[in-house]
Parts: C-alpha cells; sequence; structure tokens
C-alpha cells in the first residue's frame, strides 16, 4: 500500500510539471484566464480548441463555463476573456 501512494506521488509530480509547460501567448485578457480559468481545468484546452472555435464558439464556452459547470467569472472578466481568445486562439 505504502509503494503504491509513492508511486502516485511520483506520477502526480510530473503530471503538474507538465502543466507548467503550457504558456499562453502574451496579450490583454492573459491576467483574465490565468486568474479565472485555470483554477478549475488545464490551460491545453485553449490551444487544444482553437482551431475549432471562433468568437461565437469560444462566448459559447465561457458562458457554458459560467452557467452550466458553475465557474465563478464576473460578469465583468467575460468580455476581456472571451477577446483575448478569439484574439490569439481564434479560428482563423
Amino acid at each position: 500500500m505504502k509503494a503504491m501512494l509513492i508511486s502516485l506521488l511520483l506520477l502526480s509530480g510530473n503530471v503538474l510539471a507538465d502543466e507548467a509547460s503550457i504558456k499562453l501567448k502574451d496579450g490583454a485578457g492573459k491576467d483574465r484566464i490565468l486568474a479565472n480559468c485555470v483554477s478549475c481545468h488545464s490551460l491545453d484546452y485553449i490551444p487544444m480548441n482553437s482551431v475549432f472555435l471562433d468568437r461565437n464558439g469560444w462566448t459559447a464556452t465561457v458562458n457554458k463555463m459560467v452557467k452550466a459547470f458553475g465557474a465563478p467569472i464576473k460578469e465583468e472578466d467575460i468580455p476581456p476573456i472571451v477577446d483575448y481568445l478569439v484574439r490569439y486562439y481564434g479560428k482563423g
């Protein structure tokens, strides 16, 4: 049992180290992403979904996070978050 716990701790350290390697593009609104989004999910969702989402898609996604999943994002933070996602990770 003790060996299994140690193995799990070592593996989780690798996962956390991998998360730190994900870097978002610098720009207006990045601070809002870091303050609001990463407390619930990994940053890798942003570049992973960038090939699919335009302004309507990012708007719907952020609204889904707030309304369906209960993300504690302030109403005034939503437009800068969406603008950032569209500008730096929007579908071409």
